[in-house]
């Protein structure tokens, strides 16, 4: 068997938009319900886990786990300019406190992709005042993560976030064709995560680093493929895995890989397995982003926040997870510093503008009661923490 160091982090992540429902002050809200959206369908009241988030981490304790990552939201805390929420302050603190009583190691996310619709409104990423903007909003989210809370990540995937902010389409978030990302976003998006870290600072006994999207790109071995795969794939990943070092950690979250010939990203071939996104099947995407993160990044200690597949047969989200999981025992035996593995997802969420199909949970919901039903790759994955190994 394959043993994982003591005091690994087990456990499943979430995102407060693609769970909580009804989050009526966020930019993404008001996305899907404009008039000719090439959004699927509206978030509605998603998984209504802003409600029922003691019953998720019970079920994530119960099943064996030892960490659940959330995201806070800003459209919740600060939803006018200025004002404060006192209520969201409290109910993001719940969270904390009920992971903590079910022996839960809360991970808490700062920003998941949404903003307030002021925010946006008021220039996005590229107003003069974007990250100075986001560095109030994490001083007065603090009374959530100030006890208790050991690991924040600040923001995550910027690098996706600087490509939607391209005109990335967000149906498309990691597979072959990405756009340009915006470079001026990207540093907007730098200095947020930096003047982040500096808040998270003066409060004792906090690690933070912000998670990156590791997109394994390959050469297709063609004539000047890996001069494309230098000038595609920086941009869109590397530099972000280099400016974390300094960080208490990176958070690596891996899918699937894509191939780069000489004039850019080429399709998924025909003949190989794919998932209900139409990414390839490859999970030593995980292992991958492990190395590319701990190389790059000059040896920061590493976690995976995001790993796991959009699939309706649950036993290749098993087979998936059991390899993606051999992988990461190979880093660790390499001597890289992994300190965790949260399975993406928790829940059956809404999965942006491809709404609610492509399901990567270990959890399923109704959606009509909202009764939660663990599948067999959550029990799978529980037997696997319990043991602390594979």
């Amino acid at each position: 068997m394959s043993s994982f160091p003591p005091g690994f982090l087990w456990g499943a992540a979430t995102a407060a938009h693609q769970v909580e429902g009804n989050n009526v002050n966020s930019n993404w809200w008001v996305h899907e319900h404009a008039p000719g959206t090439s959004i699927v369908e509206p978030s509605g009241d998603a998984a209504d886990s802003y409600h029922r988030y003691r019953e998720d981490i019970r079920i994530l304790a119960d099943l064996g786990l030892n960490s659940y990552r959330f995201s806070i939201e800003w459209a919740r805390i600060e939803p006018e300019r200025g004002f404060v929420s006192r209520a969201a302050i409290d109910h993001y603190r719940r969270m904390v406190d009920t992971c903590l009583e079910f022996g839960v190691e809360p991970v808490v996310t700062l920003l998941h992709f949404t903003v307030p619709r002021w925010f946006e409104r008021d220039g996005f990423w590229r107003a003069d005042d974007a990250a100075e903007r986001f560095g109030r909003y994490v001083e007065s989210a603090l009374p959530v993560v100030q006890d208790g809370v050991r690991h924040v990540c600040t923001i995550n995937e910027p690098n996706i976030a600087a490509m939607l902010a391209g005109g990335e389409d967000a149906a498309n978030l990691v597979a072959h064709g990405l756009p340009n990302p915006d470079l001026a976003v990207a540093d907007t998006l730098l200095e947020s995560h930096e003047i982040a870290r500096k808040v998270l600072s003066g409060v004792g006994g906090i690690a933070s680093g912000w998670t990156v999207a590791t997109q394994a790109f390959r050469s297709t071995g063609e004539p000047g493929s890996e001069e494309m795969l230098r000038e595609y794939g920086y941009p869109r990943d590397d530099w972000y895995l280099e400016n974390s070092r300094g960080n208490d950690f990176v958070g690596v979250q891996a899918y699937t890989r894509t191939f780069v010939g000489p004039t850019g990203p080429v399709p998924v071939a025909e003949e190989v397995e794919t998932t209900l996104t139409g990414w390839e099947f490859y999970p030593p995407a995980a292992a991958e982003g492990i190395r590319a993160a701990w190389d790059l990044s000059g040896g920061v200690p590493v976690m995976v926040t995001e790993n796991g597949i959009a699939t309706a047969d649950d036993t290749r989200r098993i087979a998936y997870t059991e390899q993606a999981l051999a992988g990461i025992a190979g880093c660790l035996d390499d001597g890289i510093d992994v300190r965790g593995y949260l399975h993406w997802s928790l829940l059956d969420n809404y999965e942006w503008a491809s709404g609610f199909r492509p399901t990567f949970g270990l959890v399923a919901w109704d959606p009509q009661t909202f009764e939660r039903t663990p599948k067999p790759s959550a029990h799978r994955l529980g037997e696997i923490a319990r043991a602390n190994g594979l």
